[in-house]
């Protein structure tokens, strides 16, 4: 008989996922061991690294040791991808991606899904047209937001206290009052000032561009990369799932150079998330930016920190994974 608080389809899932479970703990590290900026955070953020070829099967490991358990159930889900461009993948979410974390969300018994994006500088609808996302919403039976068509009433302006946005930004409204919120970024460099692009960066893509001047005020400053990290103060993701099958270790973000890692990483926590990314990009080679600069010392993830909006020191990243990514696991903490 099953304990009365273990459900049947948590049981099964804590069954299946004991047998790819392989854990590097900070005290296992053989790095991370330089100075962490000043902040608050969580005491730990649990990222999973799934090595696969089988892109769908490695989402659903790589949320199973998440242990998020019955987080999703009966919830309004919003799905935000990285849907910049309608480039092939690793440019924009592959589809793949979306049917995977959806096939989850339908096991943990997610009330009704819906996916939201702001595209650019293509217009959203002409990107959802060319990635067939019309059809896949028919399909899979999910709501579609485009943030390009929301009036001005459901993008509220967001004024937080600190940031160096001159008059604050507007947002999304479904990004403010979803129950839960997926989000689904890439993993790849950024040659147009941000560096790379993973999950602070995915936040971009809530703040409208048509008929304001948002966009034209980020690119032409110079703090950047911490207007970035700080549009993440207005929402928290209760899941991340980075896809880095194949990753942009330099150029980016709609084309570059590709490597294939076979990897799916996920999180709840950006910061983490995100230093684990350019873990990745250290361990396969990328530009002098990349390469050069420790992943706690990158601007948007200093930025982030300092806002507490993840965890402040490598050492509190519990990094999990089968054993496959148990090479990859032992670079990236060294890289952390």
């Amino acid at each position: 008989m099953l304990n009365s608080g273990l459900s049947r389809r948590s049981f099964l899932r804590t069954i299946s996922t004991a047998s790819l479970a392989w854990s590097l703990s900070p005290k296992m590290a053989r790095g991370g061991s330089g100075s962490a900026p000043e902040g608050g955070g969580p005491a730990e953020a649990k990222v999973s690294v799934i090595k696969t070829d089988y892109r769908r099967k490695g989402i659903r490991d790589a949320i199973s040791l998440l242990e998020l358990e019955d987080e999703f159930a009966g919830k309004e889900t919003l799905i935000k991808p990285n849907f910049n461009t309608a480039d092939p993948f690793p440019a924009s979410t592959h589809n793949d991606t979306l049917i995977g974390i959806i096939e989850e969300l339908r096991e943990r018994e997610a009330g009704s899904i819906t996916l939201g994006e702001r595209s650019g500088p293509p217009p959203t609808d002409e990107v959802f047209e060319d990635k067939g996302i019309y059809e896949l919403a028919e399909e899979l039976d999910f709501e579609l937001v485009n943030f390009d068509r929301l009036s001005e009433e459901d993008l509220p302006l967001q004024k937080p206290k600190k940031s160096h946005w001159k008059d604050g930004f507007r947002v999304a409204r479904p990004m403010l009052e979803s129950e839960k919120i997926v989000t689904t970024p890439c993993l790849k460099t950024h040659q147009f000032g941000g560096e790379f692009t993973m999950s602070l960066k995915l936040s971009v893509g809530i703040v409208p561009r048509e008929g304001y001047s948002y966009m034209n005020e980020l690119h032409s400053s110079s703090h950047m990369r911490e207007m970035i990290a700080e549009i993440n103060q207005v929402y928290s993701p209760d899941l991340i799932v980075m896809d880095a099958m194949e990753v942009f270790t330099d150029g980016g973000p709609s084309y570059g150079e590709k490597k294939t890692a076979n990897l799916i990483v996920a999180g709840t926590d950006r910061v983490a998330v995100d230093a684990v990314g350019i873990g990745i990009l250290q361990h396969l080679g990328s530009n002098n930016e990349i390469m050069g600069t420790d992943p706690f010392e990158q601007e948007q993830i200093r930025r982030a920190i300092e806002l507490d909006l993840g965890v402040n020191d490598p050492a509190k990243i519990d990094l999990v994974g089968n054993d496959s990514a148990r090479k990859t696991m032992e670079t990236i903490r060294a890289n952390l």
